[in-house]
């Protein structure tokens, strides 16, 4: 029988992972199966361009596995049950469960609401299609002189308000920032920031927390009201509830406790990737929710799991952070090179040319998702032994 692989989710993490381990795993002694809930790949770090009216291609997941041997099933996951090796999903045709001997669980993040009053209610958000698309229909419908408030002063946050900014010139763009805006930034590249703010016109409100949001203001901690026709809520992750009710270790934010090697620490046939691993970089913190994380998780995830399945040593991949990279509408950008401890070096890079690299960092990481079989191996790996499924610790 062969050994049942099962990835959850086909983001940047859990494409990229199915597409290699259909690379270098023998379809003789491996099943691939992929669990989405769409029937697209959806490039996350572009849904605000898409929000703003911007068209963008979406590939067929169909498409990109076709002729890989992965099986792609179009469904929800609505539980994990580790202690049987099932997981529940329900789609379009019906309800079922999909048995695995190893589980790849790769289901991201959605946006994270801290509680806070009217947000669920009244607030649009850039972490999927659906939502961004919801966006994209109410800022078409504003005519010029609307306010648009993006609460965030994170990546995802000055990335979705210089992008209206610059494609939206008619409306009034704000960003309510708890700190200062670019805090975590060199001087230079802070400057830079805030010159490309000045440019296009967008009003930053520093040290101001949103505690409430209502459908044509959001309130800020000391009660100032902020006019906003559309808020923009950009203000950190939250990971789905299925890995903690699945009774996996999870940490405090809901993420899958995980080892070096990216395998459950309490249940060794689960690997987690993405955001919704709780994993420790090199410099001995956890990983921050990112496509950058995304990627250094799935590459040690993928490679534990040829290695373990074909009995060879386990390798190491690199955690270590280089660098963040900020798209600032389409023609300008920041690259800013980090240390050891994510603190940022004194060079960064600016304008046009950041552009041009951010462009190409997202178009290489489209490529690469829609060529999974690219630098196929003439010889994949078999297995070491055929899986023993009486034994869950065992089989992974």
């Amino acid at each position: 029988m062969k050994h049942r692989i099962v990835v959850l989710g086909a983001g940047y993490a859990g494409a990229f992972a199915a597409g290699n381990l259909a690379r270098r795993l023998s379809p003789a002694d491996t099943e691939i199966t992929v669990v989405n809930a769409v029937p697209d790949f959806v490039e996350r770090m572009r849904l605000h361009q898409l929000a703003i009216g911007q068209d963008l291609a979406f590939r067929k997941l169909a498409d990109v596995f076709a002729g890989t041997g992965v099986r792609l099933r179009l469904a929800r996951v609505t539980g994990v049950d580790p202690e049987r090796r099932t997981v529940a999903v329900t789609g379009e045709d019906g309800g079922g469960e999909l048995a695995y001997d190893t589980l790849l669980y790769t289901l991201g993040s959605s946006v994270a609401h801290h509680g806070v009053p009217g947000v669920a209610e009244f607030a649009f958000d850039v972490t999927a299609r659906s939502s961004a698309l919801r966006l994209r229909e109410r800022l078409a419908g504003l005519g010029e002189g609307g306010t648009v408030l993006v609460v965030g002063e994170g990546l995802t946050g000055i990335e979705t308000a210089t992008e209206f900014a610059e494609s939206r010139p008619d409306l009034s763009v704000a960003l309510a920032a708890r700190g200062e805006l670019g805090a975590w930034l060199s001087p230079k590249a802070r400057r830079h920031l805030r010159q490309a703010f000045d440019r296009l016109g967008i009003t930053v409100h520093e040290h101001t927390g949103i505690e409430a949001v209502e459908p044509t203001r959001a309130i800020a901690a000391d009660g100032t009201s902020i006019p906003a026709d559309v808020t923009v809520w950009s203000a950190g992750f939250a990971v789905h509830p299925i890995a903690a009710a699945s009774g996996l270790e999870v940490a405090e934010t809901g993420q899958i406790v995980v080892d070096r090697t990216m395998r459950s620490v309490s249940h060794p046939d689960v690997y987690a990737a993405g955001d919704c691993a709780y994993a420790i970089g090199e410099n001995g913190r956890p990983l921050p929710m990112s496509c950058a994380s995304a990627g250094f998780t799935n590459m040690q995830a993928t490679a534990a799991i040829i290695a373990r399945l074909t009995g060879s040593e386990v390798p190491t991949t690199g955690l270590k952070y280089y660098g963040n990279h900020i798209s600032l509408g389409r023609r300008d950008a920041i690259f800013q090179m980090v240390d050891g401890d994510v603190r940022p070096k004194s060079w960064y890079l600016g304008g046009r040319t950041a552009a041009r690299l951010k462009s190409g960092v997202l178009k290489g990481a489209g490529w690469g998702i829609a060529h999974p079989t690219f630098g196929m191996p003439k010889r994949k790996r078999r297995l070491a032994t055929a899986p023993d499924r009486s034994d869950a610790r065992v089989a992974a």
